[in-house]
């Protein structure tokens, strides 16, 4: 069985964030509202952030709390927040936003599909202008796949 740990309705085209704290905090209530981590989860996110930051090139970067914050996941979950503008990142570009908890390490296997895709640069491109959710989802499905048994 393959769980889902990206759906369609985790995916948003059209964030409305502007900076990276609010950004964090977007994909966190995303993260929140689809019963994968508790409200604790946003501080330990934004902790993470403070110790390195999570941006990751081409666009992305994957905002996700620390290790001290297991006992806030709940299941292992991703969001994708796509922007219009870019945010700035710690002085990098980022239009792409995909917050994961990872429940007994499976965020591992997600942050390399998620690498995957974000290293080809054609399939960035793709990405930024994909119409839909569904589009987006097509695109990044792997990552449900990662998570299989």
């Amino acid at each position: 069985m393959t769980a889902t740990v990206l759906t369609t309705d985790r995916i948003v085209l059209d964030g409305t964030a502007r900076t990276r704290d609010e950004a964090i905090a977007e994909g966190a209530r995303l993260l929140e509202a689809a019963g994968a981590v508790t409200s604790e989860y946003h501080a330990a996110m934004l902790a993470r952030e403070e110790l390195t930051s999570t941006f990751m090139g081409n666009h992305l970067a994957i905002p996700h709390g620390t290790n001290d914050a297991k006992d806030a996941i709940k299941a292992s979950a991703m969001t994708i927040v796509r922007y219009a503008e870019p945010i700035d990142w710690d002085g990098n570009p980022v239009r792409v936003v995909a917050a994961i908890a990872g429940k007994n390490g499976e965020h591992m296997s997600v942050l390399s599909a998620l690498a995957l895709v974000f290293s080809d640069e054609e399939a960035v491109e793709r990405l930024l202008v994909a119409p839909d959710a569904e589009t987006v989802l097509a695109m990044l499905g792997d990552v449900n796949d990662a998570v299989a048994e």
